[in-house]
């Protein structure tokens, strides 16, 4: 994973709005924007705002089912992410290890 895809979820994850409707979609498949709307007193676009941009970060996809649609996480790519972070906060053992 490049340092501009590691910006954009770290991005996405600063919002702590957008975090929360993150661990709610991670948390329940196939999740429809009415929900996330109910859950937090949010307006339509404000969700959909939140939305394209965890998408754009590619944490979710969405897919439209007739006049609803649902939202999944992407774990492969908080997966990416984690392991990235976790070599960035050790370089010293990376190091040691190549010799």
């Amino acid at each position: 994973m490049d340092t501009t895809q590691l910006a954009k979820i770290a991005k996405a994850l600063a919002d702590p709005t957008r975090l929360q409707i993150y661990e709610k979609i991670a948390a329940h498949p196939d999740i429809y924007c009415g929900e996330i709307i109910e859950e937090h007193g949010l307006s339509p676009g404000t969700v959909s705002h939140h939305l394209k941009v965890l998408t754009e970060s590619g944490l979710i996809e969405c897919r439209k089912e007739g006049q609803f649609v649902y939202n999944r996480a992407v774990p492969e790519t908080m997966r990416e992410y984690t392991q990235a972070l976790g070599r960035m906060a050790r370089p010293g053992k990376v190091q040691r290890e190549r010799r």
